[in-house]
């Protein structure tokens, strides 16, 4: 009997070595880490010229002379083109005659005015007679300049639209012009990614034609209005003075790649770690070997990744994968890391 009784003590003693250890779950884990959540865009555009001019005739005639081709630099007031002005010259010198004929007939009048042979009314007809005639001078004149096609500004020849001896009538198309020294690209932006953008902000800047030679541009001005047609919103980009002298040439297909919505530093976690609940968003936090339940608050989701604004610090250990089959308080065991 005492034999018995000292074997049902033993046996009592021993009931928490022989209990089961409760059983852990795997899991994969995140630390929680700052991480730059801005958004990315991509944009291209080919280069243009900030100012392009059509420069067009104002007269109608036979091209005579052309004095420049495609790339050739000119000054302002340089000389183009020459119109063959036959006519115009041939009616000035007859308008000049009428105007020396003009100037006698005004001063022998003023002269027979003054010893009282002709009236005060024959003296103004010869006054206005004399300034019609030189306004037709000045108007054959200024027709003749007409055949004269100059440069408007400094520019470079981009096209040349004549050739000696065509014919061309007054609004026809002769020369474009672009100013190589302003060189700005034209994107067009979703209204979502406008707002994010300002005057004045600098855009990184790559050439396909030259992928090695990087250039920093910054945004000139921002369109009014979206286009109709696809509900994008220019924004001009004007490129450094020394583009054109490093080779950048209009045309040249430009790439930009800027973040928008910046968050630098975001504090973030996986968005499959994100459990909803009774209108609210929790994660569980790894703590001991446990599960603990967290509320949190969110933000922006970029990619995987969604940011957290309230209910997590930096350094926090957190369940990576869905929670929505975890408890708080459950055993678990970190097998494996995200991030």
């Amino acid at each position: 009997m005492l034999s018995a009784c000292a074997d049902n003590g033993d046996s009592n003693g021993n009931d928490d070595d022989n209990r089961p250890a409760e059983r852990q779950t795997p899991i994969a884990a995140v630390e929680v880490t700052p991480r730059d959540l801005s958004r990315q865009i991509s944009l291209s555009a080919a280069v243009e010229p900030y100012t392009r001019i059509r420069l067009a005739s104002r007269a109608s005639g036979l091209v005579q002379t052309v004095f420049v081709e495609e790339g050739d630099r000119v000054e302002a007031g340089a000389l183009l083109a020459q119109l063959d002005m036959s006519e115009e010259e041939a009616e000035l010198e007859r308008a000049s005659a009428r105007r020396e004929e003009a100037e006698l007939e005004y001063e022998r009048t003023a002269s027979l005015l003054e010893r009282g042979d002709v009236t005060e009314v024959e003296y103004q007809r010869a006054r206005t007679e004399l300034r019609a005639a030189r306004s037709e001078v000045l108007l054959w004149e200024t027709r003749l300049e007409f055949g004269r096609i100059l440069a408007p500004r400094d520019a470079v020849i981009s096209d040349r639209l004549i050739e000696p001896g065509e014919a061309v009538s007054a609004q026809d198309a002769l020369f474009e012009l672009v100013d190589m020294t302003r060189l700005v690209l034209r994107p067009g932006v979703s209204e979502l990614d406008v707002v994010h953008l300002s005057q004045g902000q600098a855009v990184p800047v790559s050439l396909d034609a030259m992928p090695d030679n990087p250039f920093e541009g910054e945004i000139r001005r921002i369109f009014p209005t979206a286009e109709s047609g696809s509900r994008l919103i220019r924004v001009e980009v004007s490129l450094p003075e020394e583009a054109a002298d490093a080779g950048v040439r209009p045309g040249f297909l430009a790439r930009i790649r800027l973040a928008v919505d910046r968050r630098p530093d975001a504090l973030a976690v996986p968005a499959s770690a994100i459990g909803e609940e009774d209108d609210k968003r929790y994660v569980y936090v790894v703590r001991d070997d446990r599960l603990h339940h967290r509320t949190v608050e969110t933000g922006v989701t970029r990619g995987n990744w969604t940011e957290i604004q309230s209910g997590l610090e930096e350094g926090d250990i957190v369940l990576a994968t869905n929670p929505i089959e975890m408890s708080d308080g459950q055993a678990v065991n970190i097998v494996g890391w995200r991030g």
